[in-house]
């Protein structure tokens, strides 16, 4: 049997938790799987009660209900597929439906003279924990008028000889197996939802850190832009002030003042050009359009404007098999160059880049790894990376670096992962979808607006 089949046909007998699942879909996928713990102890129950004890049950009505339940399971398990949540009326009337069964199976096997009745405590048990109060009461209720039901209304046991004059011995016998089963389903029961609440709680915390994050990007944004509006105008004047400079009879004839001027007028535009991309990111185009390039393209370029920087030796490893057009847009420029300069700072004589593209389709990802040869990362900044202000070289201000590049990566829909080489130093790598980057999906959106 092909693998896929069989783990279609696993699903219809126990829904899988998918990570993310809301708490009520794993409520129902526990309610789920209990329900088939209750079908195969029952029909358990009545093989060894029938064949062993020798007693004689109504079959007919008593395994009508565990192949109700079934169908019941397999009818749910499907419906859990397709949906991420349930409301609380479903919820009850899931549970209803092992409270109705269980009165069911206890009329024809002895009413409230079966010990098993005190697996209605069980069930209200569940109800308590799932549902709200409101809900919660009405299990509790309708589980207490089956009980009244069946301490009037039942069919007795027909017990053979043998046990038919020890009623009592036999009554406790089956209340210490009923004890036992019910605290080992109430340890699994409730053990599972303290797992599914404590993940819940842990995925709530990482949204208000995430909204945190983002809000505190926002602000910083608002502050770069503001900053990056009021540097405009001077940078402008002193560019000119620069050109009028230049053509100086005393700087141009002297070869190191021209020298150092040049110096002074490409830093300038290095700074207009940071003006710009600051003022890009915040939707304001300035006069600097995103270029058509391609991924090899775009790491050629970034790798040439650092080699001008750096005393060392930047070294690029390029694993692409083939290469793709991409917007090089400016503020992705500056994230990936964010990373470089942490590298060089640790590391001036070496630094390694490797690109390579991973993932097919809609999938598919530029993979790019910045590797330095510096100290790597301390335990506690690994745990926080992406965390605004942390940072090892204990500075004000730090740590803006990687909390920056970390959260626009993921706008892109991509993730950064950071880790300490086992030879020394520490690598970070950026995983891109191809399909932000890519010059049909920027066309397509350009249409749409």
């Amino acid at each position: 049997m092909a693998p896929g089949v069989i783990e279609r046909l696993a699903a219809l007998f126990a829904p899988p938790e998918v990570p993310g699942s809301t708490p009520s879909r794993s409520s129902v996928v526990l309610l789920t799987q209990l329900r088939w713990t209750a079908v195969f102890g029952q029909l358990a129950t009545i093989v060894v009660v029938s064949a062993v004890l020798k007693v004689r049950l109504p079959l007919a009505p008593l395994l009508l209900a565990p192949l109700l339940l079934i169908v019941i399971n397999l009818t749910i398990a499907r419906v859990v597929l397709q949906r991420e949540s349930f409301t609380q009326r479903e919820m009850f009337s899931a549970l209803m439906i092992d409270v109705v069964a269980l009165c069911w199976q206890l009329y024809y096997s002895g009413g409230a003279t079966n010990p098993f009745t005190f697996l209605f405590l069980l069930q209200i048990v569940i109800g308590a924990i799932i549902l709200e109060a409101r809900w919660s009461w009405l299990v509790a209720l309708n589980a207490c008028l089956c009980m009244a039901l069946l301490t009037f209304f039942y069919e007795p046991l027909q017990l053979p000889d043998r046990l038919a004059g020890d009623h009592f011995h036999l009554y406790i016998y089956g209340s210490l197996f009923c004890f036992v089963l019910a605290a080992v389903l109430l340890i699994v029961f409730v053990v599972r939802l303290d797992r599914n609440r404590r993940e819940s709680d842990a995925r709530l915390a990482a949204y208000y850190q995430q909204a945190a994050e983002e809000d505190h990007i926002i602000r910083m944004g608002l502050l770069a832009s503001g900053a990056a509006h009021e540097l405009g105008t001077p940078l402008s004047s002193i560019s000119v002030i620069l050109g009028d400079w230049s053509h100086e009879p005393t700087i141009r004839d002297d070869p190191d003042m021209a020298a150092d001027l040049a110096d002074v007028r490409r830093e300038l535009e290095r700074c207009k050009t940071i003006v710009s991309g600051i003022l890009m990111s915040a939707g304001e185009v300035r006069g600097v359009d995103p270029a058509v390039t391609t991924v090899r393209g775009f790491i050629d370029d970034l790798a040439e404007e650092w080699r001008t920087r750096i005393p060392g030796e930047l070294r690029v490893i390029d694993r692409m098999a083939g290469d793709v057009e991409i917007i090089a847009d400016p503020g992705l420029r500056q994230i990936v160059g964010n990373v470089i300069d942490n590298a060089i700072e640790v590391s001036p004589d070496l630094v390694l880049i490797e690109v390579w593209l991973e993932g097919e389709g809609a999938a598919r990802q530029v993979m790019l790894t910045v590797s330095d040869r510096g100290p790597g990362f301390a335990p506690e900044v690994l745990r926080r990376i992406g965390q605004p202000y942390i940072s090892t070289k204990g500075r004000d201000g730090g740590g803006l670096g990687l909390f920056l590049v970390v959260n626009v990566i993921r706008k892109l829909g991509g993730a950064v992962s950071v880790e300490n080489r086992e030879t020394g130093g520490a690598s970070v790598q950026l995983a891109i979808p191809l399909a932000t980057l890519a010059l049909e999906e920027q066309e397509q959106r350009q249409e749409k607006q």
